[in-house]
């Protein structure tokens, strides 16, 4: 479950075997053709209050309330979790291209919390960062937001208030701003997937001397004992205690079946609220990548048999023709048992019980994006000239006895941020020099577009992204524009990383901001 301690950024090391507590809940395969319109506390509190299945709300204005529950994740194992609307994912926002949208937030929770609207290029004041746009929402108090929906897409809203701990307990939800020129389809799902840990416990139970959890320090350990310690496993990285995978927060029978007829259209929306990355494989069908980040691909190409790896943060819409009547799975392609309960079946109507087996251990090649699709209109090219040049160098490293995840070799909030004006056209170079640690770098209010991966320019279609995963030893160059002035955060997904350092600013030099922080308010951005 996702519970209440500090959960994902701790680190298990050595014969530490931590199982901690994860909440995050569900939204079982909405499906929009058929949808219903209609300063910290003591945070150990219980209820007896059970989740709801998450609702669909179209409209243009919204109250989201921020509450504590009980879901059953996997069957007979019901885990504590945060919610918006008593429901884990939250609720989906669906509005329309160009509407502008008010979300009433109240804050039920025994800890202030803030809405982070992931991917959608929001008015700066409207991005839910605390300490940085806004103060946290106090328990009991209420917050609006409200901007213009003006670019259609694949979305998601969650709490930015330490966040690697309100996320994990599910305070998540998808955004869908449907376009004006959208292609129809007959059925619209949304997929989000999650990790949790089965075991529910909190940080207050575990004997866990000699770890901070925020600078993740080791007081026990020489500094040549760590440096082993990094050279023989991903210590930030050491995911086994998430032993519970998801899909709209509900693992392996409980996850709802995804009806379609034969001939039907099918947009599945996939979106990663979690921490770990997740090959996704649909079965039986050939289909195309029609979006990513919400983002068109263009002429996208058929593809069958390959994986989408989708990385924390990212969404990717894929669609396909309901032509091979049964029943097929779609599911997570990992090594770890965990993957058997991020599996749902596309249910024909009509067909009889699954017959479809899972093929989870098989490698398949993954969609790669970087040649994928035909040319279609670039805004910037690698060869043009540029405002402002930086580059972007990730690692993982030991300082002063602890594990940090750093920019250029520095941590958050003393990593040097990239500082623009408006107008500016900004070419950023990221390369990932950690051995095995992967960096899902997302950039509030902007999109980006990729032009080249380790030195080859991208072919295919221009692919523009929010978020963008760097593994190991991989160098992306990348290219915006600053068009949307404000002081915005530029950090790893993998929100162990972001509040162990690796964190940085894009600060508009002549951006003027209203906003003063309350040092009483207990903000915490990452």
């Amino acid at each position: 479950m996702r519970i209440d301690w500090k959960l994902k950024s701790t680190i298990i090391i050595g014969a530490l075997s931590v199982v901690l507590a994860g909440c995050t809940g569900s939204i079982s395969g909405i499906e929009h053709s058929k949808m219903n319109m209609g300063g910290t506390n003591e945070s150990s509190k219980t209820t007896n209050a059970q989740t709801e299945k998450a609702a669909v709300l179209t409209g243009k204005e919204f109250n989201l309330v921020a509450t504590q529950s009980n879901q059953e994740i996997a069957l007979g194992n019901s885990l504590p979790v945060w919610t918006f609307n008593n429901s884990v994912p939250g609720p989906q926002i669906r509005v329309k291209q160009g509407d502008t949208v008010k979300i009433n937030l109240k804050n039920e929770l025994p800890e202030p919390v803030t809405i982070h609207w992931h991917g959608v290029p929001v008015p700066n004041s409207m991005d839910g960062i605390p300490g940085v746009t806004q103060n946290a929402v106090q328990p009991g108090q209420s917050y609006t937001y409200e901007f213009k929906a003006d670019v259609s897409g694949t979305y998601w809203y969650h709490s930015h208030q330490d966040s690697v701990n309100q996320l994990d307990r599910g305070l998540y939800g998808s955004f869908i701003v449907e376009g004006d020129n959208e292609e129809k389809v007959d059925r619209d799902y949304t997929l989000m997937l999650d990790e949790w840990v089965s075991s529910g416990r909190r940080m207050s139970e575990m004997n866990m001397s000699g770890m901070d959890h925020n600078g993740m320090k080791m007081n026990t350990d020489s500094s040549s004992t760590m440096d082993n310690k990094m050279s023989s496993m991903s210590m930030g990285d050491d995911m086994s205690m998430y032993d519970l995978f998801s899909i709209n927060g509900k693992s392996g029978s409980l996850v709802d079946q995804l009806p379609v007829k034969q001939g039907e259209k099918v947009r599945i929306r996939l979106i990663n609220a979690g921490y770990l990355s997740h090959q996704i494989h649909l079965h039986g069908h050939e289909f195309k990548v029609i979006a990513t980040d919400g983002q068109p691909i263009s002429n996208p190409g058929v593809l069958k048999d390959n994986v989408i790896n989708i990385a924390p943060g990212e969404r990717y819409d894929i669609e396909f023709t309901a032509n091979n009547p049964g029943q097929w799975l779609i599911e997570d392609h990992s090594d770890n048992k965990a993957a058997s309960g991020m599996r749902a079946i596309i249910a024909y109507e009509g067909a009889p019980a699954i017959s479809d087996k899972s093929n989870a251990s098989e490698k398949l090649p993954a969609v790669d994006l970087t040649n994928y699709g035909q040319a279609g209109n670039k805004t910037f090219t690698l060869d043009q000239r540029y405002t402002l040049e930086y580059t972007m160098n990730l690692n993982t490293e030991m300082k002063n006895g602890n594990m940090v995840y750093t920019i250029n070799n520095k941590t958050f909030p003393d990593t040097d941020a990239l500082t623009v004006k408006k107008g500016d056209t900004v070419r950023v170079r990221i390369v990932n020099n950690s051995k095995t640690d992967d960096h899902p770098m997302h950039l509030h209010g902007h999109f980006f577009q990729i032009l080249s991966k380790d030195g080859e320019p991208v072919q295919g279609s221009p692919v523009f992204k929010d978020t963008l995963n760097v593994r190991p030893g991989e160098e992306y160059v990348m290219a915006f524009e600053a068009n949307n002035p404000g002081n915005w955060m530029f950090h790893c997904h993998d929100l162990h990383h972001a509040s162990a350092g690796m964190v940085t600013e894009l600060k508009y030099t002549d951006y003027k901001i209203d906003f003063v922080a309350d040092p009483n308010a207990g903000n915490k951005p990452e």
